[in-house]
C-alpha cells in the first residue's frame, strides 16, 4: 500500500486507492466527458422542458433554454459521474433501521434552527422572572406536584391578557417548562425527564387547548400577514410568536404520541385521549391536522409569508402519525382488516422481511463501463473476472440469465444503452487493467457456494392473472372461453391443471379488490344494497375534512417539496422556505456564512424528510381505509407532477446526499442547552459529525422511492411515465447506496418497467436482473423479465385516468355528497300524512304567527296556472 493515496470517500472515511488505478483513470477523461455529456442530456426527466406541468408548478418549474442548460448539466453531470464511480468501489454498508421517525433526541433537534439558538436563554429569563416573584427560595424541580400545577394554572390566566407582549412572555415560559428546565439540569437525560414530566403536566392543565386558540388568532392576523407580504425580506422576527406556539404544540405532540416503558397509568391514560382529540373534529368541526394544513395552503398562495413552514409541517407530520399511527400499527391494522373480511393471513410480515435482507454492492459506473469495452476490443479481457461476495448476484450463485452466447454480447456492445448501462462489477476495473493474478486458494466447497433457503417473499397471483391464464389456454387447445370461470378445467391437458392448482395455491385477494367489487354492488343495486355503514376511523375523518381542498393541499406540499430539493435552482419567484431560519441581520464574517449556510441546508433537509412521510403516511393510511381515497390521492399527485418531481430529485449524485453532514452536534438540542459551548472554527464546521450517513436524508430517499412505488404499482400508463422520463439510468444510480430497503424499491422500480427498456438494456444489466430476482417479490406468470408481446398494449394515459377518475367521482359522491341520493329517497304522495307531520318550529314562533301569515300566504298572490302547469 506504499504508493497508495488516501482520500476521502462519499460517506466521509478515507479509502486507500491505488497510484495506477488513479493514473489510468485519467487516460480515459475524453470518453467518459463525451458519453457522461450524452448521458446528463438524456438524463433529466424533471426538467421543465418534458414535462407537462400544471400552472401551479409552472411557477417553479420554468427555465432558461434546453441548450445552455444541457451545456451547464453536461459539465456538472461529468463532476457529479466522476464522484460515483470513485464511489461505487467504496461505499460501505450502512447500518440503517428504517422506522417511523428518528430518535426523540434528533426529531426534538430538528424543531430548532441553529439561528434560535439565542432563544433557549430567552426562554429560560422570562421563565425565571416569572417563577421567582411567585416562589421564593425553591426551584422547579423541588416543588410538589400540586406547587407545580397551581404555577402552572397561573401561566394558563396569564395567556389570557390582551397585552401581546406579556403573552409572549407567558408563552416563552411555558416552552421552557415544555423544553425541560434545562437550567436545573445537569445531563441530557434529566432534560428529556423533566421535560417529559411538565409536557404530561401541561396536557393535563388544558394547555394544549389554549394554544390552540391562540394558533388559530396568529393565524387569522390579518396584520401580521399584510405587514409581511410588504417586506422584502422575511427573518427569524416576523414568525416569533407563530414559532413559540407551534414548539410547544410540537413537544406536546411528539412528547406524549412516544410511549416508554415506565410511563406512568395516568400517562397512559392522557396519551390515548389525546390522540382521540387531535384526531376528532372537536376543534371548530374539524381535526387538529386540517387547520395545519390551511396554514401550509395559505403560505404557499403567498398571502402569509412569514409562516415558519418547517415547524408547521414538522407539527402536521407528528399530528398524522400519532392519530393514524405508524407502520407497525398499519401492518396490524391490516391484519385485522383481513380477519374482518374473512381474508387468508398474510404470507409474511413484510417489516420483518425488510429488515432482514442485506444490501449488494452497487452496479458499475460509466466510466467503469467504457474501460471494459476498450479492454474487449483490445483483447485483453480476463475470462473469469472476479466477483465480490455481497455483489448483485448474491450467494455467490451464476447468473442464471448468462446463457447467451458471449459473442453475441460483445457484438452488441456499441450500442448506445449498453455503453452507459451495461455492468461490471467494481472489483473487475482492477482485473482488466492488470494481468490477471494468480489463483487464490481455493475455499471448501461448503464456504463457497451458500445458497438461500428460499426466495424472501412468498409469490403472489391475483384472481385476474388466473382468468387471464385460463382465457390464453381456452382459446390455445379447445377454441373458446368460459369468461371469469376459474373452476372448470374440461379439455384442457394435465400441466395446465397442474398450473392451475400453483396459481390458486398462491393466489392472494387483497383488501383493495374486495373494496372495489363491493363498491360496484353498492353501484350496481344503490337500492338493494342499503346505506353502506362507514367507520369512523381516525383516517376517514381526515379524509372527509381533506376532500373540499385536497387539491390545494397536495399542490402545496409539493410546491413546498420543489422549492427543498437540493436539485432545485433559485428562482426569483419561488416561494421562500427559509423565513423561519434567517436571522435579522445577516451574516459578516466566513465562520458566521458556513454556519448559515449548514444551517439553511439542514432546514431545507428537514422539511424534505416531514413532507415525504407526511405523503406515504397519507397514501398508506388511506388505501387500508378504501381503496378509492388512496387513488383519489395519488391521482392528484399524479396530475401536479409528483412522478417527475421525485426523479428530478434523485437526479443528483445521491451518495453525496445521504452523506451529507449539514449539523452541528454542539448547536443540537438538548446538547447546547446542558454542555458549555466550545469555539466555533470553519474546521470543526467542516468536519461535521461522524456518522457514516445522514439518517434523516436516507430515511426521505427510501420515503420517495416508495410513493413513487405506491403510484406507479398496477398503473400502466404512469409506468410508461417512468420510462419516457428515462428514469432508468437515474434509479441505478440510487442502487449505489448500499442499504437493503433503499435497494429493495429502486428494484421494484426498475423491474415494473425492464420489458420496455428492450433487450439491449437487459443484456447489458444482467446482474441488476439477478437482484431484481433476488429480492422483489415474483409473479407467477408476470412476464417482467422479457416483455413478450408488449406492443399489444397501448398506450393511453387519458384513457386509464379518466376511467380510474369516474370511480374516484362515483365513490365520492355516494358515499359524501348526501344531496345527490335525493333521486333514491323515498317521495311521500299521500296529503293526510304530509300535512300530519310535525315540524319543528322555533320557540317564539306563536308571538310572530299572525305576521307570518300575513306576509308569507294572504299578501302573495297564488298562481293557479302555474300550478296546473306543474300538475
Amino acid at each position: 500500500m506504499s504508493a497508495a493515496v488516501r482520500r476521502r470517500s462519499p460517506c466521509g472515511s478515507g479509502q486507500a486507492v491505488s497510484g495506477e488505478a488513479r493514473t489510468h483513470t485519467h487516460t480515459h477523461t475524453h470518453a467518459r466527458t463525451h458519453t457522461h455529456a450524452r448521458a446528463s442530456s438524456a438524463m433529466q426527466p424533471g426538467d421543465d422542458a418534458e414535462v407537462p406541468a400544471l400552472n401551479d408548478l409552472n411557477n417553479n418549474s420554468s427555465s432558461s433554454s434546453s441548450k445552455h442548460r444541457s451545456g451547464a448539466q453536461g459539465r456538472d453531470g461529468f463532476r457529479n459521474q466522476q464522484k460515483d464511480s470513485e464511489g461505487s468501489m467504496e461505499s460501505p454498508n450502512l447500518e440503517f433501521e428504517y422506522g417511523d421517525t428518528d430518535s426523540l433526541t434528533a426529531e426534538l433537534s430538528e424543531l430548532y434552527s441553529y439561528t434560535e439558538e439565542p432563544e433557549f436563554s430567552l426562554n429560560r429569563d422570562y421563565f425565571e422572572e416569572d417563577f421567582k416573584s411567585h416562589v421564593k427560595g425553591r426551584r422547579w424541580v423541588e416543588l410538589s406536584v400540586d406547587d407545580q400545577r397551581a404555577y402552572v394554572m397561573r401561566l394558563l390566566d396569564a395567556l389570557e391578557v390582551t397585552d401581546r407582549e406579556k403573552r409572549l412572555k407567558v408563552a416563552r415560559a411555558i416552552l421552557y417548562l415544555a423544553q425541560g428546565v434545562f437550567d436545573e439540569c445537569d445531563l441530557e437525560a434529566d432534560v428529556l425527564h423533566w421535560s417529559r414530566h411538565n409536557v404530561f403536566l401541561l396536557y393535563d392543565m388544558g394547555i394544549f387547548t389554549a394554544l390552540l386558540e391562540l394558533l388559530s388568532m396568529e393565524i387569522d392576523n390579518n396584520q401580521a400577514c399584510s405587514s409581511a407580504v410588504r417586506k422584502p425580506a422575511i427573518s427569524l422576527a416576523d414568525s416569533t410568536e407563530l414559532r413559540v406556539l407551534l414548539s410547544i404544540m410540537y413537544l406536546m405532540v411528539e412528547t406524549i404520541r412516544v410511549e416508554l416503558e415506565d410511563d406512568k397509568p395516568e400517562w397512559r391514560t392522557a396519551r390515548e385521549s389525546f390522540k382521540t382529540e387531535l384526531g376528532s373534529p372537536l376543534y371548530n368541526g374539524e381535526p387538529f391536522a386540517l387547520l395545519l394544513f390551511t396554514m401550509v395552503t395559505k403560505f404557499c398562495s403567498m398571502s402569509a409569508p412569514h409562516f415558519p413552514m418547517k415547524k408547521v409541517l414538522l407539527l402536521l407530520w407528528k399530528t398524522v402519525l400519532f392519530t393514524l399511527g405508524g407502520f407497525e400499527e398499519l401492518q396490524e391494522m391490516k391484519v385485522r382488516g383481513r380477519e374482518k373480511l374473512k381474508l387468508p393471513p398474510l404470507p409474511e410480515d413484510s417489516i420483518k422481511v425488510v429488515r432482514s435482507m442485506r444490501a449488494a454492492s452497487p452496479p458499475a459506473s460509466a466510466m467503469e463501463l467504457i474501460e471494459q469495452q476498450q479492454q474487449q476490443k483490445r483483447g485483453r479481457r480476463s475470462r473469469r473476472p472476479l466477483v465480490k461476495q455481497d455483489s448483485l448476484d448474491t450467494y455467490n450463485e451464476r447468473d442464471p440469465f448468462k446463457n447467451d452466447d458471449a459473442r453475441d454480447e460483445e457484438d452488441d456492445g456499441e450500442d448506445v444503452d449498453s455503453g452507459i448501462e451495461g455492468e461490471v462489477d467494481p472489483l473487475d476495473r482492477d482485473v482488466i487493467i492488470q494481468p490477471p493474478p494468480p489463483p487464490p486458494p481455493l475455499r471448501p466447497p461448503t464456504d463457497r457456494v451458500s445458497f438461500p433457503k428460499g426466495l424472501p417473499w412468498a409469490p403472489k397471483v391475483r384472481e385476474k392473472d388466473i382468468e387471464h391464464f385460463l382465457e390464453t389456454s381456452r382459446n390455445k387447445f379447445i377454441g373458446f372461453t368460459l369468461g371469469n370461470d376459474t373452476e372448470t378445467l374440461v379439455g384442457l391437458p394435465r400441466p395446465i391443471h397442474e398450473s392451475v392448482k400453483t396459481l390458486k395455491q398462491h393466489k392472494y385477494v387483497s383488501i383493495a379488490e374486495v373494496q372495489i367489487k363491493r363498491e360496484e354492488e353498492l353501484q350496481q343495486c344503490p337500492m338493494t344494497m342499503g346505506e353502506e355503514e362507514v367507520e369512523e376511523t381516525p383516517a376517514e375523518i381526515l379524509y372527509v375534512g381533506m376532500l373540499p381542498s385536497l387539491s390545494q393541499y397536495v399542490i402545496a406540499l409539493l410546491k413546498l417539496l420543489l422549492a427543498a430539493a437540493p436539485t432545485s435552482k433559485a428562482k426569483t419567484d419561488s416561494i421562500n422556505i427559509l423565513a423561519d431560519v434567517l436571522p435579522e441581520e445577516m451574516p459578516i464574517t466566513v465562520l458566521q456564512s458556513m454556519k448559515l449556510g449548514i444551517d439553511v441546508n439542514r432546514h431545507k433537509e428537514i422539511i424534505v424528510k416531514a413532507i415525504s412521510a407526511l405523503l406515504l403516511l397519507l397514501l398508506k393510511h388511506f388505501k387500508l381505509n378504501h381503496i378509492y381515497q388512496f387513488e383519489y390521492v395519488s391521482q392528484h399527485l399524479v396530475f401536479a407532477n409528483c412522478i417527475p418531481l421525485i426523479l428530478k430529485f434523485f437526479n443528483q449524485n445521491i451518495m453525496s446526499y445521504i452523506s451529507a453532514k449539514n449539523s452541528i452536534c454542539v448547536l443540537d438540542f438538548p446538547h447546547c442547552v446542558v454542555h458549555e459551548m466550545p469555539e466555533l472554527t470553519a474546521e470543526s464546521l467542516e468536519a461535521g459529525d461522524n456518522n457514516q450517513f445522514c439518517w434523516r436524508n436516507l430515511f426521505s430517499c427510501i420515503n420517495l422511492l416508495r410513493i413513487l412505488n405506491k403510484l406507479t404499482k398496477w398503473k400502466h400508463s404512469r409506468t410508461m411515465m417512468l420510462v419516457v422520463f428515462k428514469s432508468a439510468p437515474i434509479l441505478k444510480r440510487a442502487l449505489k447506496v448500499k442499504q437493503a430497503m433503499m435497494q429493495l424499491y429502486v428494484l421494484k422500480l426498475l423491474k415494473i418497467q425492464t420489458k420496455y427498456l428492450g433487450r439491449q438494456w437487459r443484456k447489458s444489466n444482467m446482474k441488476t436482473m439477478s437482484a431484481i430476482y433476488q429480492k422483489v417479490r415474483h409473479r407467477l406468470n408476470d412476464d417482467w423479465a422479457y416483455g413478450n408481446d408488449i406492443d399489444a398494449r397501448p398506450w393511453d394515459f387519458q384513457a386509464e385516468e379518466c376511467a380510474l377518475r369516474e370511480s374516484i367521482e362515483k365513490f365520492n359522491t355516494r358515499r359524501y355528497d348526501k344531496n345527490q341520493n335525493s333521486d333514491f329517497a323515498p317521495v311521500d304522495n299521500c296529503l293526510q300524512s304530509v300535512l300530519g307531520q310535525r315540524v319543528e318550529l322555533p320557540e317564539d314562533f306563536h308571538y310572530s304567527y299572525e305576521m307570518w301569515l300575513e306576509r308569507e300566504v294572504f299578501s302573495q298572490p297564488i298562481q293557479w296556472e302555474g300550478l296546473l302547469e306543474a300538475q
